[in-house]
């Protein structure tokens, strides 16, 4: 019995040896390929300017607003974290937007070739959406972590919007996928999947017009969402899953679009939980982000979005829900059209593009930009962002059963919404850094008092 033991013992000995003198010489080749970089003279570091939206992140983001959003992808069995790992090893360089790092220059940021190797893939073991430290992260502006059958992509939104993550982690799951099933792998190769843009292309610069007349943001004041705050970077998560058949028919009913009728109850559940139907005298404001792709035909995979308002002013008691909803179909489809959108993008190139602008070192604009974004963040009460219906290439169906999408808390927005659907299932996530739950109480009591089915499930912080 004895001897069994000490042979067990030995042959785990060797086995741990082994595996050890593979990770080493990895280390080693990867260690040479950097100097050997380094001393090639004919090596270029490629280097690329940051997108027109992109510029804004780096100056407000800090501990305590991230601006990192996650993408999480469900399979159909645990994440085995050695393949996940080779399978970002080997997409990560296709990707350029995200196969980079952050670097200061005089007047603005620019992004840089990273050379060093891909971050590690780790167990998720905290909260997401945290700030990304670079110099703690291989200077990567990105994560991605694993958590039983769930693949979680964290990006710092200067790299690109959920558009460009999508990219990223469909092919990073694919990749994957092809590791644990050798039959994907020999049947269909390693090939990039059609539906991927790696256009870096900055669509904003592409489709400006300068006009004299261009039209920016409304910056009046909305109602602030108060309370009882978790501690920083902590949130409460709560997911409602539903058939979007259902949904679709009550928008429909309503005259609305599933969008329209999911931000109106959105809005109605603040008026409700928090003003408890009473008249307020600032509205209540939405941020809406509109991907601008199918609007001017770009198939960009930075980021390429402007944002609207939604909005309702609560003016009497006990308002219904269809003054809400009315409300909010009037706004949104005010600010839904080409030209508005052109407006707007215009509005943000002309002072990127600005002479005077442009010429003030960065250590002073900083400040500027992070002023002037404080004052606009008061225009807004939270964010409803919709990445529309997810498809998938279909070989990889069978491997996948939903998606999720997170937002990071940001200044005066503690409460975001989130919506996304995938084989019928639309998935609305609710993020928020306060300890009540009554807003989320409202807004999934309201859809089931509508006859639509809804199953929930939370990351468990509200039972802590």
């Amino acid at each position: 019995m004895e001897g069994n033991t000490e042979s067990i013992r030995e042959t785990k000995l060797k086995q741990k040896t082994e595996k050890q003198k593979k990770k080493e010489k990895k280390n080693k080749n990867n260690k040479a390929k950097r100097i050997a970089r380094v001393y090639d003279r004919n090596h270029e570091i490629k280097w690329e300017k940051l997108d027109n939206t992109a510029h804004l992140f780096p100056a407000i983001a800090d501990t305590g607003m991230s601006n990192v959003y996650r993408i999480a992808i469900y399979l159909d069995e645990n994440i085995i974290p050695e393949k996940l790992q080779e399978a970002l090893d080997m997409v990560l360089p296709k990707f350029s937007i995200f196969n980079c790092r952050l670097r200061q220059g005089m007047f603005w940021y620019y992004f840089e070739e990273n050379e060093k190797d891909p971050p590690r893939v780790a167990e998720e073991n905290t909260y997401p959406c945290r700030y990304i430290e670079e110099n703690r992260n291989g200077n990567y502006l990105f994560r991605v972590s694993y958590y039983k059958k769930r693949i979680n992509l964290e990006a710092f939104h200067v790299l690109t919007d959920g558009t460009g993550g999508m990219y990223f982690l469909k092919e990073l799951a694919y990749q994957y996928l092809r590791l644990i099933h050798p039959e994907l792998r020999e049947q269909y190769g390693d090939y990039l999947s059609s539906q991927t843009s790696l256009n870096t292309e900055d669509s904003y610069i592409q489709n400006f017009k300068k006009s004299r007349f261009s039209k920016g943001y409304k910056s009046g004041r909305s109602y602030v969402l108060k309370g009882s705050l978790f501690p920083q970077g902590k949130s409460g998560i709560i997911h409602g899953h539903m058939p979007l058949d259902e949904v679709k028919e009550k928008a429909k009913g309503c005259g609305a679009t599933v969008n329209e009728y999911l931000v109106s109850m959105f809005i109605w559940s603040i008026y409700q939980s928090f003003l408890k139907g009473m008249p307020s005298k600032h509205p209540i404001c939405i941020s809406v982000p509109v991907n601008l792709r199918p609007y001017f035909q770009s198939v960009t995979a930075k980021n390429f979005f402007v944002m609207v308002t939604a909005s309702f002013h609560p003016r009497t008691d006990n308002q219904p829900f269809e003054d809400v909803l009315e409300s909010v179909k009037t706004t949104l489809r005010e600010q839904l059209t080409k030209e508005h959108l052109e407006e707007v993008l215009s509005y943000n190139v002309t002072g990127e593009r600005t002479m005077i602008l442009r010429t003030i070192p960065l250590v002073f604009k900083n400040p500027g930009i992070k002023g002037l974004y404080k004052m606009h963040a008061k225009a807004s009460a939270g964010t409803v962002t919709n990445l529309g219906n997810i498809t998938v290439a279909p070989e990889y169906e069978p491997y996948i059963e939903r998606f999720d999408v997170l937002l990071s808390r940001s200044q005066g927005q503690n409460t975001k919404m989130t919506l996304s659907t995938y084989r019928g299932i639309l998935t609305t996530t609710i993020v928020s850094s306060l300890k009540s739950t009554e807003q989320q109480r409202v807004f999934f009591h309201y859809l089931t008092s509508q006859g639509i089915s809804v199953s929930i499930d939370t990351n468990g912080v509200y039972y802590e």
